[in-house]
């Protein structure tokens, strides 16, 4: 009797926690706080924060990979022992999950719903606004050149960079090309840094502009018809992906969401694109990203670099929109309003609610 209870006392997750796990779980509790408390992005921050959790609560396996040995199944052929395979272990939950991340099935899945509740009309009838979603991408060529002065190897230092796009689908696919190895620690710090884009953004935006800047009424847009609308994810898939072979998985995907949205034939593939497969793939996705963030993995030095290097990157920018938005009022008669800019970075769609909240 004195063994079984010594045998399940050592099965305890608390006697098996060391203060890794114990700081993960704190993060964690802070993240759900801010979350639910604060509105801080519930939808996004939620799951990640309970994967989170549960991949620190020690021994809960969430995380375990699958573990297969081979066994000797007793018959002999010509002298050679037969072998079966089998699996002892299954892996958890969270891990096949998370293979969706790292096969790069989620990121195209999460693109497709965007696609889907997305309205180009604004860019189509003002094209010039394309140039703010351009400067706000400044920050991933800063970071990039800061990660290769950190020590980062060049695939290893676009992975970090691509984090100031602020756009978790894009950070783990192309992470997933470049440097699976860092998946985890880049996927976690775009996703979190994509969900507190209320607290990061509003003090730049608010330094780098005026209260009049910020009071500017911009102009209703022109028209732009249906048939536009229609034509516009077929082209923009068909340039784009010539251009740029890589992207045709994540443009097209985009494009063909926006296609189902728009032609008015498929409303039905349109309201599940946009309601039960985003709000699917949300959940899946939010629950590994957060699972992959496991102590041993999460508290080292070069993940601090990673995290320093994405706030940096997602700042940098913000800045650099906003200030594009400024100088371009300097040469156009229907002024833009600079926090326009802000909303450039690629976290769709809390910068643009952000930036109307400030303004």
């Amino acid at each position: 009797m004195g063994e079984v209870i010594t045998d399940f006392i050592q099965s305890m997750g608390i006697v098996n926690m060391d203060w890794r796990q114990l700081v993960m779980i704190t993060i964690a509790c802070v993240l759900l706080y801010l979350a639910i408390a604060k509105g801080f992005e519930p939808l996004l921050l939620v799951p990640i924060a309970f994967g989170m959790l549960l991949s620190n609560i020690p021994l809960s396996g969430v995380m375990n990979s699958a573990v297969s040995t081979i066994e000797p199944i007793g018959n002999v052929t010509n002298g050679i022992m037969e072998a079966g395979i089998s699996t002892k272990t299954p892996g958890g939950l969270l891990y096949y999950l998370f293979q969706g991340d790292a096969l790069g099935i989620f990121p195209p899945l999460i693109f497709l719903g965007v696609g889907a509740m997305t309205d180009f009309g604004p860019l189509i009838a003002n094209p010039k606004n394309i140039l703010l979603g351009a400067a706000a991408q400044f920050g991933i060529f800063f970071t990039f050149i800061g990660a290769l002065l950190l020590g980062f190897t060049a695939p290893e230092a676009a992975s970090v960079g691509i984090i100031g796009g602020a756009d978790g689908p894009t950070a783990i696919y192309l992470t997933t090309k470049l440097a699976p190895h860092l998946l985890a620690p880049i996927a976690v710090a775009a996703y979190s840094y994509m969900a507190l884009v209320p607290i990061i953004q509003p003090p730049i935006m608010k330094a780098l502009t005026t209260q009049e800047e910020r009071a500017i009424v911009m102009v209703q847009s022109k028209h732009v018809s249906k048939k536009v609308k229609i034509i516009f994810p077929i082209v923009v898939t068909i340039v784009v992906s010539l251009l740029l072979p890589a992207a045709a998985t994540l443009i097209g995907m985009l494009m063909f969401g926006n296609l189902l949205k728009e032609c008015t034939v498929t409303d039905r593939l349109s309201d599940t694109a946009t309601n039960a497969l985003m709000n699917i793939v949300t959940i899946f996705l939010g629950l590994s990203v957060g699972a992959s963030a496991q102590a041993e993995i999460f508290l080292s030095a070069q993940t601090l670099k990673i995290f320093v290097l994405g706030v940096v990157a997602f700042g940098i920018g913000t800045g650099a929109g906003v200030l594009c938005a400024k100088f371009m009022n300097r040469f156009t008669k229907e002024k833009v309003n600079p926090l326009i800019g802000a909303a450039g970075v690629s976290a769709v769609p809390m910068a643009a609610r952000v930036a109307h909240k400030v303004a």
